[in-house]
């Protein structure tokens, strides 16, 4: 039964992480009550599944891989709400609940992992999880792109020239005003983040079915991935809370498309796995 509590752990892990992004960066009130209460119930049958799993097993250690991802969700878990109760502070739970989600994933997959019913249904697997990346990569590409135009249109704007005098090989009249360049750079930005975390989920159930095992989470290049989620919001949350907009904004985009830069150029040497099979 310790698998049925996790595997009900894992989907209120899920609606938890999703409600917290929406409590935290437009502060809404019902998605943080959802938020806790999602995440609160959560980590009861973590704890239940946990103290099951171990009794089970005739020890209070944990020794299988799986376990210890178990174990260290529960505890990032309850250390987030340890937090959340003390000092109110839920806007950790933006990366306390969807780690704990990853973590719990795989571990709820069952002892032997998850196979796909046919060959079909795997490729359709692969072909959304690299689907899903590359939306993510040309989002984040469009948000930059968004974000260096607001710094060409703002020092246009400070220069005070006159039409034609932008620039001696191109005119900048085109250019959108700088409020509608800001929001399509906030909007492709909040776009390419779902994005980027149902390809990374995917991608962790594909390997699933393949020998690689943990070890998949031992890859740089699947890393450098979570790194760069981790920056993703970041970015995030730093131009909601602190109304960050225009050069920093534009700076801070740009580091976390150097990021998944570097990601894409390490999949191409990466010999644990590639785009072309997980």
């Amino acid at each position: 039964m310790y698998l049925l509590w996790l595997r009900v752990a894992a989907v209120l892990y899920a609606a938890a992480s999703v409600a917290v992004f929406p409590a935290v960066l437009y502060d809404r009130e019902r998605w943080r009550n959802i938020c806790v209460h999602m995440g609160g119930i959560g980590l009861f049958f973590h704890f239940v599944s946990a103290v099951e799993m171990l009794a089970l097993a005739h020890r209070w250690v944990p020794v299988h891989v799986r376990e210890v991802e178990s174990l260290l969700g529960l505890a990032v878990v309850a250390l987030f709400f340890l937090v959340w109760w003390l000092y109110d502070a839920i806007s950790l739970g933006i990366f306390a609940l969807p780690a704990a989600f990853f973590l719990v994933l795989v571990p709820a997959l069952g002892p032997g992992g998850y196979t796909f019913p046919s060959q079909h249904v795997r490729t359709s697997w692969l072909i959304a999880h690299i689907a899903a990346l590359m939306v993510a990569y040309v989002a984040l590409t469009f948000s930059v792109l968004a974000s260096v135009l607001y710094l060409v249109q703002e020092r246009r704007l400070k220069s005070k020239l006159k039409a034609g005098q932008d620039s001696w090989w191109m005119p900048l009249e085109w250019l959108p005003p700088l409020d509608t360049l800001e929001r399509i750079a906030h909007a492709t930005l909040e776009f390419g983040f779902p994005c980027m975390t149902v390809g990374l989920i995917i991608g962790a159930v594909l390997v699933q079915e393949t020998s690689l095992g943990a070890s998949y989470f031992l890859d740089p290049k699947v890393i450098l991935s979570f790194i760069c989620w981790g920056f993703y919001v970041l970015l995030l949350l730093v131009r909601r809370s602190a109304g960050l907009r225009g050069r920093k904004a534009a700076y801070l985009s740009s580091a976390v498309m150097v990021v998944m830069i570097v990601v894409y150029a390490a999949n191409m040497v990466s010999r644990v796995h590639k785009f072309g099979g997980p």
